[in-house]
């Protein structure tokens, strides 16, 4: 499959503030989705290459809140927290995500799921609070790098939960 990469369809109030990043995942939509709802699968996959992701509490539902540490490679730690904000599976999430509940530059994420022939293509549109924060997180987080490599990690999970359970 080809790798993620970024498009630029944003809506012209939000062009300047948003990343949008896709991939296609040689899965089914459903497992694809499952993988954002149970923390043991979010665990295994999530964040840019090299990151570890340790979870204080998850509840995966409308309002409810996934809190964690994401480990860097080098060895620094990042709190970060999600709150669920909309749910339709397989096909949507909306979600917060701040470094807390309070956090003032929190963003909103939403993740859409449409199926591809047998495989599944994920969007993941990101609006910032303004475009310096959507600025800072390129420049200063890489985010779209690591917003590729996040997806990467979910295909890669995903595709090999997928062989297995053919091989079941």
């Amino acid at each position: 499959m080809a790798g993620a990469r970024q498009e630029s369809r944003a809506e012209p109030a939000t062009a300047d503030r948003e990343i949008v990043i896709s991939r296609v995942i040689d899965a089914p939509r459903e497992l694809v989705f499952e993988a954002f709802t149970e923390v043991r699968h979010l665990s295994r996959w999530w964040g840019p290459e090299g990151f570890t992701t340790t979870t204080r509490s998850f509840e995966f539902r409308e309002g409810g809140v996934w809190d964690f540490v994401l480990h860097g490679p080098d060895g620094t730690d990042y709190s970060e927290w999600i709150r669920w904000l909309r749910i339709t599976p397989p096909e949507r999430i909306a979600l917060l995500h701040g470094e807390s509940r309070d956090d003032p530059n929190a963003f909103e994420s939403i993740l859409t799921f449409a199926p591809d022939g047998a495989a599944t293509r994920i969007v993941m549109r990101t609006v910032f609070p303004t475009k310096e924060l959507r600025d800072e997180a390129v420049e200063k987080y890489h985010a779209i790098e690591g917003g590729s490599q996040t997806l990467s990690s979910l295909a890669d999970y995903v595709t090999d939960l997928a062989r297995k359970g053919a091989e079941s």
